[in-house]
């Protein structure tokens, strides 16, 4: 069916317009009558965040989503965007998007006077109606308001001419969603700027009081800190959100790990990777863990990313090794969260002082998550059969660079090794080492083992203290 193209045509098909608000209002009621999920991929909030986002759209109103970084606050942005209608119409050449049952630019209401019934009309779809900025402290007036364009002053327009004005974001996003990522470092006079916008939608460009009515639904992310300490955002714009809606971390290890295996890229070879249960927990923890260190500036946060790129780059690691050996499966296993450090430190941020604090929050941050996750799967069991083989000074020998096969060469020589493979997934020699690895490590944890590190080799020994 092909869709009207003048004014005229609009009226015959009898297409009706709405505001932004309502629009959003009317289709998320539909989405909620239906059951049809509004937020994709969004784990972990049904309970908290997203009722009050559903409340704050039925409201019609602005809204800010406080979080630390990496807790979805962007996608739910982008997400709002599953509420707009397929297509509008909107003035055909308009900078501003104008209704054309309701214009609110002079050269749009001065196209329809002059041509009546057969204004062209052009169609916008839901992408092109969601603007997202980042608030950087470069950004000007102009970037988000307008500016007096000096080529339509030098084609000969009067600087009075409200013609000669270059409208900014904000305006261009008439009839539509305007996103402000981390609004807190913007500028204070930019924030004077746009609380006009919100309350009155009045436009002050350079002399010019342009009256427009703007049709805009804001969303805006900061981090608690900024918004709410600091002194960062000015008063009346914070005045002018009408909610301000709390993001927050996933709740349950289980969450996390769903959010690892949903987010993750995939490995082309992915039938060749296994992760055991307990090594994506000891990624979720480790995560988990590093969100209450001391060390750690909780003011920040530890994002959701640190956990999927850690995930990265453990099966990365496991990968490289049974590439090396031609191993038929990759597994990782705890000797290869030693790899985790380059993908960990750019997501911390450290609050001691010191050289070279980093290495040892790291560790204790990877040794509490392995901690937890074992005693989690084996707290009642004492493991005293297998134990028994550190007599003697004997040891058990483990690298990230060894095959699977030379894991099996000690373990046939171990008492009690039943005990400890029962963990493993799988009865190929990579899932045995793996699951040999996380006992040794459990079990030095607890106390009962001495770990020494040489020449990239670790060697388990009955502990001396």
């Amino acid at each position: 069916m092909n869709r009207p193209g003048t004014l005229a045509e609009l009226r015959e098909a009898g297409v009706t317009t709405r505001s932004i608000r309502t629009e959003l209002r009317s289709n998320l009621i539909d989405r909620i009558r239906s059951g049809e999920g509004i937020f994709p991929g969004i784990i972990g909030f049904d309970q908290s965040v997203l009722p009050q986002i559903e409340n704050a759209v039925l409201s019609g109103q602005d809204m800010v989503l406080l979080g630390e970084r990496g807790q979805a606050k962007t996608r739910l942005m982008r997400s709002l965007t599953r509420l707009l209608d397929d297509e509008i119409p909107a003035v055909a050449g308009c900078e501003l998007r104008d209704d054309p049952f309701d214009p609110i630019c002079e050269h749009c209401k001065r196209t329809i006077e002059k041509m009546g019934p057969d204004t062209p009309i052009q169609w916008v779809s839901r992408d092109l109606r969601y603007t997202e900025k980042l608030a950087t402290p470069d950004v000007t007036v102009a970037d988000l308001i307008g500016e007096v364009d000096p080529i339509k002053v030098a084609e000969g327009r009067y600087l009075s001419d409200v013609s000669t004005i270059h409208y900014g974001l904000v305006p261009r996003s008439n009839r539509g969603i305007f996103a402000f990522n981390e609004l807190p470092d913007l500028a204070e006079k930019i924030q004077v700027g746009l609380f006009n916008v919100l309350e009155e939608r009045d436009v002050q460009i350079r002399g010019f009081t342009v009256r427009l009515p703007l049709d805009i639904f804001f969303v805006a992310s900061a981090n608690p800190e900024d918004y709410t300490n600091r002194g960062r955002i000015i008063t009346p714009l914070k005045d002018r959100f009408g909610s301000c809606i709390r993001t927050h971390y996933p709740e349950s290890r289980e969450e996390e790990i769903i959010i690892i295996d949903q987010e993750r890229r995939p490995f082309p070879e992915e039938d060749e990777v296994h992760v055991p249960s307990y090594m994506k927990e000891i990624i979720a923890e480790i995560s988990r863990k590093a969100r209450n260190h001391p060390e750690i500036d909780q003011r920040s946060g530890v994002s959701v990313r640190a956990s999927i790129h850690n995930m990265e780059n453990l099966l990365s690691n496991a990968f490289r090794r049974s590439l090396k050996f031609s191993s038929e499966r990759a597994v990782p296993r705890i000797s290869d969260l030693a790899y985790l450090k380059a993908s960990l430190l750019g997501k911390i941020e450290f609050e001691g002082f010191g050289e070279q604090p980093e290495d040892k929050v790291i560790s204790e941050v990877l040794d509490q998550a392995v901690r937890e996750v074992f005693e989690s799967y084996r707290r009642n069991e004492d493991f005293k059969t297998f134990l028994a083989n550190f007599e003697d000074s004997r040891e058990v020998l483990v690298s990230a660079d060894w095959s699977g096969s030379q894991y099996e060469k000690q373990a046939g020589s171990l008492e009690g090794a039943e005990e400890v493979f029962a963990l493993a997934e799988g009865s190929g020699p990579e899932e045995r080492a793996s699951a040999l690895e996380f006992v040794l490590e459990g079990l030095r944890l607890r106390g009962q083992l001495g770990k020494d590190e040489i020449a990239g080799t670790v060697h388990y020994h009955r502990s001396r203290d």
